[in-house]
Order: C-alpha cells, then sequence, then structure tokens
C-alpha cells in the first residue's frame, strides 16, 4: 500500500549529443564509420549520439537495422530525428525534433592524424602571432517556436525558455520546457514546463486532454485533471507544491 504523499519532482536536463548522418548505401557508410572508429578508439564510448535520417527514405526494418548495425559497434542512439511515426515501434529509440546545432565534430583523416602525431620543433622566441579576434556572444533564444504539431513519439525539449506549439501536442508525444508551455491546439500528451526549476512556469492549451502534466517537477496525470476542463482551454499553474488549473476566457 502506498502510504508516502511526498510529491514527486520530475526534472529536465540539456546535454550535447554527436549527431550522425548516415547515407546510402549504408555499408559503405559503416565501413567509413568503423575506419573512424580504428583510428580514434573510445571516441562514441560514453558519448549520447543521436541518428539523424531526415535526408533518406527508409521503411521500417531497414531503419530498425541501422539502430542494430550500430550497437553492434558500440554506438548506442538516444533518439532518432527525421523519422516518420510510422517508422517506429516501442523497441527503438524515441523521435526527436527541435535540437539546435551546435559546434560539428570534425575528425582528421589519417594521413593528417599521423602528421600531427609526428614531434614538431620548437619556434624561436621571436615569432609574433597576431591575437584574433575575440568572437562575438550572442544570447541563446529565450523561446522555440513549433509551427507542426508534436507526433506521436516525439520529444521536444528545451531548457531554455518557453515553448510555443502551433497545433496540438498528440498523445504518445511530449514537450519539456524550463519556462512555460503554450498549445495552441489540443495537448493530448506530455507537457512539463518548468523543468529546470521555474516554479513561475505554467501551461496553457486551448483543449485540455493531457496524458501527464508536470510543472517544477510536480505533476498531474489525466486521472487527476478536474472533469469540468477535460476538453476544454485551460491553463495550470503552481500554488503551494500542488498544480492548478483554471478555464481560460
Amino acid at each position: 500500500m502506498l502510504t508516502d504523499a511526498r510529491s514527486i519532482r520530475i526534472k529536465g536536463r540539456s546535454f550535447l549529443a554527436v549527431v550522425l548522418t548516415p547515407d546510402l548505401p549504408f555499408e559503405d557508410w559503416l565501413t567509413r564509420l568503423d575506419d573512424l572508429a580504428a583510428r580514434s578508439a573510445g571516441f562514441f564510448l560514453g558519448r549520447p549520439v543521436v541518428l539523424d535520417v531526415s535526408e533518406l527514405s527508409l521503411d521500417r526494418a531497414v531503419l530498425k537495422a541501422m539502430v542494430a548495425a550500430l550497437g553492434e559497434r558500440g554506438v548506442r542512439v538516444m533518439g532518432i530525428e527525421g523519422a516518420r511515426p510510422s517508422q517506429l515501434d516501442a523497441s527503438m529509440p524515441p523521435g526527436m525534433v527541435g535540437g539546435r546545432p551546435a559546434a560539428d565534430v570534425e575528425m582528421p583523416a589519417a594521413d593528417a592524424q599521423a602528421e600531427a602525431q609526428k614531434p614538431r620543433k620548437a619556434e624561436p622566441a621571436e615569432v609574433r602571432r597576431e591575437v584574433p579576434a575575440p568572437s562575438v556572444v550572442r544570447a541563446a533564444p529565450s523561446s522555440l517556436v513549433l509551427h507542426e504539431p508534436v507526433r506521436s513519439g516525439q520529444s521536444i525539449v528545451f531548457p531554455e525558455g518557453d515553448v510555443t506549439v502551433i497545433g496540438s501536442i498528440a498523445s504518445g508525444a511530449e514537450v519539456i520546457a524550463g519556462g512555460s508551455i503554450h498549445v495552441y491546439g489540443a495537448l493530448r500528451g506530455r507537457a512539463l514546463a518548468g523543468s529546470i526549476g521555474n516554479s513561475a512556469a505554467r501551461i496553457f492549451c486551448r483543449k485540455l486532454e493531457a496524458e501527464l502534466l508536470a510543472i517544477d517537477g510536480i505533476y498531474k496525470t489525466a486521472d487527476d485533471l478536474p472533469a469540468n476542463l477535460r476538453g476544454q482551454p485551460a491553463q495550470l499553474w503552481l500554488e503551494d507544491d500542488a498544480i492548478m488549473a483554471s478555464r481560460l476566457v
């Protein structure tokens, strides 16, 4: 019997992942990957990897074989980007969208790597080098706007701020935001706002049919939602470690 009534906190985290973009024929691409692994032992060890197949036309069986072939090489795929929901099943990594580009990871060719490992002569002390101009640091965006519905199996994670969905969040999909979540359609999946400790975050939707809601780690399941708000426009906020809800006019 469950007697502990303390709240369960669900936190969000942002991690930098390596994105692999295979091309066809896949066997040739795997050969090049094996060559990379041989020259850079342990490169994929412990690294989260996302498989980007957005530019490939694949069926489910071929995609599953790709994931299996990478797994045999110690490359564990945490998510798949660019796949249609029909290409994924429960045995495969989840679909992912909304990733923001980071600096590319360039691996040296075999000849260049060998050259880099040769001992170098010390440069004369009088040699001067120009100091590069400081790079401009741009502020990270504080909001993410999704112009398409979030489909079943997709997971959107944006810890930097608010997420706005111009559409619906399907059952089996989830949106995790560091700030508030705004849904201009039906909210049928999971919405987790304030994921990095923002108790002031809110959830707004035009049609409340959520499977799970959370703000700053405090959650509500579908069974906990007020019956009079089901299918209605609603907002939810946190008050004294409890999620409150009201109908939007």
